[in-house]
C-alpha cells in the first residue's frame, strides 16, 4: 500500500473517530502489504442512487487510489426494516421484492464511480437471514435502551410522545453487525449515521475484533436548498437520470448551494473555488456561467463528456433562446384529428405530470403551454390538429402530440 499523509484522506470529512487510530492502520497497512477493508452501506429504498452518495463515493475512491478495498454493502435486509437515522417519524419498511427492485441497479450505478477491481460488493442478507431468534436476542444483549434514547432522533421522538418500535432499535444493532462480519478497518456515511458506525466499533470491540475507525462526511443538500438530499423526500438528484434531467435539475439549486456541490460532488480544489468565489463577489464572473460549467461536469462525470456537452446545449436552447429540445418525444393521442380534447387529457396522455390533480394544479400555475401559448383555464378544450402541437409542462417537459 502506497503511504499518504492522513491529512489528504481526512479533507471534506465532518468527524473521525479517531484521526491517530487512522494512521496507524494506514502505516501498518503499508507496512504489511494488505490493503485495509472499508466499508459503506447503501439500503435501496429506491431504485437510484443520487448525488449524496457520490460524496461518500469520491472518499471511497480516495482509499482506493491509495490501494485500499471497498466493502460496498447493498442493505437488502436493513431495508425492510426502515433506517430511522435522522428522522423524527418511521420510514415505512419495504418489503423484500421492493428492495429486490431496487438493488438490481446499484452495481452499474456504483462502477461509475469506484474501481471494479478494489470493490466487492456485499448483501447483508447473507448473513443476517441465517440469524436465529436466539442469535438476535443475544446481539440485542451487547446494547441498553439508555444508549439508544441517547440519539437525537430517538430522544426527540420519545420527548413528544411518538412512537418508537423495538424493531428500529435493531436498525442500528444490525448494521454494527455488519461491520463485525465484514471484519471492517474503517467506515465511512453521513453525520446522520455517526451513532450506527460507533455502535459498529463498540461491537467490534465487545465481540473481539479490532475497532475500526469512524469517518463521516457532510451530508449535501438536496435542490430545495434546505433538507438533505434524499429518495423519500424527492428532493435528489438521481445518478440514473437523463443527462438533460441531471443538468437542468443542477441549474436550479441555489447560488449558495452551488458551491457545496463544487466542493462535495466535484471535489473542486480549496485555492480554485477561492478564486472563482472572489471573482464572483467582485463581479468578474457571472455565477450563472460557474453554475453552467459545474453541471455539465456533474453530467459528464456521470454520462460522459459528449453527453454532458448536448446536455449544456439542449439547456440554453430552452431556457435561453426559449426553443423546445432538439429532440421532442410524438405522443399519439387516440382522437381524430380536427376534434377537441381537454387539455387535462392531453397532459395525463403525454405522461408529463404523475396524477390528474397535479397536471389541473400545473395549469393553475401557468406552467403549461401549447404551441407556446399559456393555457389558462384548467377546463379548456383544443381542437388537435391533424399535424399535432406542441405541449410544453414547467420547465423541461415537452411532447409533440399527434391524433392517432
Amino acid at each position: 500500500m502506497r503511504e499518504h499523509p492522513v491529512e489528504n484522506l481526512l479533507r471534506r470529512t465532518a468527524e473521525v473517530h479517531t484521526a491517530e487510530e487512522l494512521r496507524r492502520k494506514l502505516e501498518r497497512a503499508a507496512a504489511e502489504g494488505r490493503p485495509l477493508r472499508v466499508k459503506f452501506g447503501a439500503d435501496p429504498s429506491a431504485p437510484d442512487m443520487h448525488l449524496g452518495h457520490v460524496v461518500a463515493l469520491n472518499k471511497l475512491r480516495e482509499f482506493q487510489e491509495l490501494g485500499h478495498e471497498v466493502i460496498f454493502i447493498i442493505g437488502d435486509f436493513t431495508g425492510m426494516i426502515g433506517d430511522p437515522s435522522g428522522r423524527t417519524q418511521v420510514r415505512p419498511p419495504l418489503t423484500r421484492g421492493e428492495v429486490e427492485r431496487n438493488a438490481r441497479t446499484y452495481r452499474e450505478q456504483v462502477f461509475r464511480f469506484l474501481l471494479p477491481e478494489k470493490t466487492r460488493i456485499r448483501f447483508n442478507s447473507e448473513w443476517c437471514d441465517p440469524l436465529s431468534f436466539a442469535d438476535v436476542i443475544r446481539l440485542a444483549g451487547r446494547v441498553t435502551v439508555a444508549q439508544m434514547l441517547a440519539r437525537d432522533d430517538f430522544a426527540r421522538r420519545y420527548a413528544e410522545g411518538q412512537p418508537i418500535t423495538l424493531v428500529e432499535f435493531l436498525y442500528p444493532l444490525i448494521q454494527a453487525y455488519d461491520s463485525v462480519v465484514i471484519e471492517a478497518d474503517v467506515e465511512i456515511g453521513g453525520t446522520d449515521q455517526l451513532f450506527n458506525m460507533l455502535l459498529g466499533r463498540e461491537l467490534q470491540r465487545q465481540m473481539g475484533g479490532e475497532p475500526q475507525v469512524v469517518v463521516t462526511l457532510p451530508l449535501l443538500e438536496g435542490i430545495d436548498g434546505v433538507q438533505k438530499m434524499s429518495k423519500s423526500l424527492g428532493n435528489y438528484i438521481a445518478v440514473n437520470e437523463p443527462p438533460e434531467e441531471i443538468f437542468g435539475k443542477c441549474m436550479s439549486v441555489n447560488d449558495q448551494l452551488m458551491w457545496r456541490y463544487l466542493d462535495l460532488v466535484l471535489c473542486r480544489p480549496e485555492n480554485e473555488l477561492g478564486g472563482l468565489r472572489r471573482a464572483v463577489d467582485a463581479g468578474e464572473v457571472n455565477p450563472r456561467d460557474v453554475k453552467l460549467d459545474m453541471a455539465e461536469a456533474i453530467v459528464a462525470r456521470i454520462h460522459g463528456r459528449d453527453r454532458a456537452r448536448k446536455a449544456r446545449e439542449n439547456f440554453l436552447r430552452v431556457f435561453s433562446r426559449r426553443q423546445p429540445p432538439e429532440r421532442v418525444p410524438e405522443v399519439e393521442v387516440k382522437v381524430p384529428a380536427e376534434k377537441s380534447v381537454a387539455v387535462l387529457d392531453l397532459i395525463m396522455c403525454a405522461g408529463l405530470a404523475p396524477s390528474r390533480s397535479e397536471a389541473r394544479r400545473l395549469v393553475g400555475q401557468g406552467a403549461v403551454r401549447i404551441d407556446g401559448r399559456r393555457v389558462g383555464d384548467v377546463g379548456e378544450e383544443i381542437v388537435l390538429p391533424a399535424q399535432g402541437v406542441l405541449l410544453k409542462v414547467g420547465k423541461r417537459r415537452f411532447a409533440r402530440l399527434i391524433p392517432a
